[in-house]
């Protein structure tokens, strides 16, 4: 027995002098990974134009939480701003700018805009430990500090001292978030604030009337003078912005041309060659044009233009010009031969026959929650639970939200609008709706159940899908967006977590909070969506359409094949400067073909996105990417989707995440916005 003791005695020494050992290298390890890290940053100081690999090679970083989302404010369509007007000297102005200039965010304003939010900044004064934000609490108001010092702090842990030319809360204008820290004055502070509903506003109403001033000018041109308001929309969202500084040639007598131009602000001078000698012919301004004879023949430009001091011009070439509008018969959409939708079998409507008191939660089988009401999904919004009926005949999902809260955060509209939408739709790519109920707590929507689970959950399970499976996911997101889209809807919430898997591994479109109906030819001015998978024109609240979709579509793709979107980070703030510069960094792994398609759908312009472009959806479906895609076969059911090997067999709710159950009720709520629901 003691020899027993002795040995194992033996064995423990040595282990603890193994386990010694293996720390000693860890540390060293780690430092020598310190000193690499530390050189990487010395040499991104010292050349800040070169990109340098990170620790962890070029894989991106996967997102490991549910993406956050942000719904739609309304923006009121007349805002008193006049009144809040206030003059401020040359030296508040230039801090101001400089503070706007040096801010991640800010920076990207334009001259115009910057003005503007110059102008209609307030000031606001605030003594030794006056609370200006308070973590935890939802703000609407950007700071910048005029004057004074402030002391910023996280969960009661000092973070940093703000000083003159600071700006902090700039979030808080885009959309409705919670404060991250706590910002107190430490001496007599003053600040410039502004609003969120100022500055949405004013920057929506700016952009809404440049397009109206866009769209009066293009009317005026004998060229285009035939386009209907959609296409001219059109164009608009293709033209490019270019400055010319005094003296520079725009355009040059004999060259070759190919690009159109409207004139925003300053003056052009129009000259010809008399005789060796340029002779004036005239002056340009503000609103007109030139050079469109190029975008629709192959033409030598017959005179030279010139900008007289500094000019700005709105232009498009011939080449995105025909991208954009097939001049042959100046039609820009033509559903019936672009979608070549196959006739779909009658889906079932809503079933009349369905009653909410014949529904009973379906219950965990086995497990920690053994017993419980089985929830299938957990949002801002409410929760989906598993549902079946009394002679257990079939699974539904039902989502259910509090009225209260639909209320608090404005959403009447859109869960109207929601229901309404998903009543009206028979597709086999997007979930169907059974039935429509409500108490005085709740509304309750019943839908198909898509036993196969959340894409969401299959791609973190797996890291990243290969080629087959992300090309099958995103073709059957590509049928429902050519579904909505004919029937004017944009979707606006494309995320794998908004993808569910049917029992064959089908995957479908769910959750149409953030839908919208809209006319071709018409903007929208919300901030609204998930924000990796935003616009640059939703963020620069420059109004946007159906182009958001295709934006989206390109981010999905990404997010599919690497594991996590292409702009990300755990800070929001931090996310939306990545989307304006749209610099993708492509894992080395990921094919041509998906780089070219992802490159296509994120052009910065929405109006040159595959997609959005004079072929519409068509010319989604005949990417390359695609080519293995048989279209007519996956419309009639008829593709095995790879999908299905994601599939886990079990219980019923075997492919969902299991979340506790949740015995909380929602207060009650009376104000009858729900009548017709």
């Amino acid at each position: 027995m003691e020899k027993q003791l002795e040995d194992l005695r033996q064995q423990l020494d040595k282990q603890c002098l193994i386990n010694q050992e293996l720390q000693r290298q860890n540390k060293e390890l780690e430092q020598r990974l310190q000193e690499k890290e530390k050189l990487l940053q010395e040499l991104q100081g010292d050349y800040p134009d070169h990109d340098f690999p990170s620790q962890s090679g070029n894989e991106p970083e996967v997102r490991t939480s549910r993406a956050a989302v942000i719904a739609p404010e309304p923006i009121p369509e007349t805002l008193e701003i006049t009144s809040t007007r206030v003059k401020k000297t040359v030296s508040e102005t230039s801090l101001i700018v400089k503070a706007i200039q040096k801010n991640d965010f800010l920076s990207r304003l334009d001259e115009e805009q910057t003005a503007m939010m110059v102008d209609l900044l307030v000031a606001s004064d605030f003594s030794p430990g006056d609370e200006v934000i308070k973590e935890g609490v939802e703000g609407d108001s950007m700071y910048i500090v005029a004057a004074g010092e402030l002391c910023v702090t996280q969960a009661g842990r000092n973070l940093r001292t703000l000083t003159r030319g600071d700006v902090f809360g700039e979030l808080a204008i885009l959309y409705n978030c919670k404060r991250t820290a706590t910002v107190k004055a430490k001496t007599l502070v003053r600040l410039w604030c502004m609003e969120r509903q100022t500055y949405r506003t004013i920057i929506a109403n700016k952009s809404k009337k440049k397009r109206e001033q866009l769209m009066g000018f293009l009317k005026t041109s004998r060229t285009l003078k035939d386009l209907n308001d959609v296409q001219l929309s059109k164009i608009i969202d293709s033209m490019e912005e270019v400055k010319y500084q005094d003296k520079d040639v725009i355009v040059r007598e004999g060259s070759e041309g190919n690009t159109f131009y409207i004139i925003l602000k300053g003056e052009v001078l129009v000259t010809k060659n008399v005789n060796g000698q340029q002779k004036q012919i005239r002056r340009m301004g503000k609103g007109e044009h030139f050079g469109e004879q190029a975008l629709i023949r192959e033409v030598l430009r017959t005179a030279t233009c010139t900008a007289d001091g500094p000019v700005t011009c709105f232009a498009i070439d011939k080449e995105v010009f025909e991208e954009t509008i097939p001049i042959e018969h100046l039609e820009l959409f033509d559903d019936s031969k672009v979608l070549q939708e196959a006739k779909a079998p009658e889906a079932p409507k809503m079933s009349s026959t369905l009653r909410f008191k014949d529904l009973v939660p379906a219950l965990y089988q086995e497990g920690r929650f053994q017993g419980d009401p089985v929830t299938l999904g957990v949002g801002g919004f409410g929760r989906v639970e598993l549902m079946t009926t009394m002679n257990h005949g079939k699974y539904y999902a039902m989502k259910r939200v509090s009225k209260k809260h639909i209320v608090m955060k404005r959403q009447e509209e859109h869960m109207l609008f929601e229901k309404k939408i998903l009543k009206s739709i028979q597709c086999d790519f997007i979930v169907r709706l059974y039935g429509a109920f409500k108490d005085t707590r709740y509304i309750y929507m019943v839908m198909e159940f898509c036993i196969g689970g959340e894409v969401w959950t299959k791609l973190k399970e797996v890291g990243r899908f290969d080629e087959p499976i992300a090309t099958f996911c995103t073709a059957c997101v590509v049928e429902a967006y050519a579904y909505l889209h004919k029937k004017n809807i944009m979707y606006r919430d494309l995320k794998p977590e908004n993808l569910m898997m049917d029992v064959r591994g089908y995957v479908k479109l769910v959750d149409f909070g953030f839908a919208k109906e809209m006319l071709r030819g018409e903007k929208t001015y919300s901030f609204v969506g998930t924000p990796e998978y935003m616009a640059p024109e939703i963020i620069k609240n420059q109004g946007h359409d159906f182009a958001v979709d295709f934006w989206s579509l390109g981010i999905l793709i990404f997010e599919l094949l690497a594991g996590s979107p292409p702009f990300s980070s755990s800070e929001p703030g931090k996310i939306y400067p990545k989307i304006l510069d749209g610099v993708f960094k492509y894992p080395p792994y990921m094919s041509e073909a998906a780089k070219s398609i992802i490159s296509k759908l994120c052009r910065p312009r929405p109006g040159q996105r595959l997609g959005n472009t004079k072929n519409g959806i068509k010319d989604v479906r005949h990417h390359r990417w695609f080519s293995n895609m048989n279209w007519h076969k996956l419309r009639m059911g008829q593709v095995d989707p790879p999908t299905v090997r994601l599939i886990r067999k079990g219980p019923c709710y075997i492919n969902f995440d299991r979340f506790p159950h949740d015995q909380t009720k929602a207060d009650e709520e009376f104000s009858g916005w729900d009548r017709d629901f």
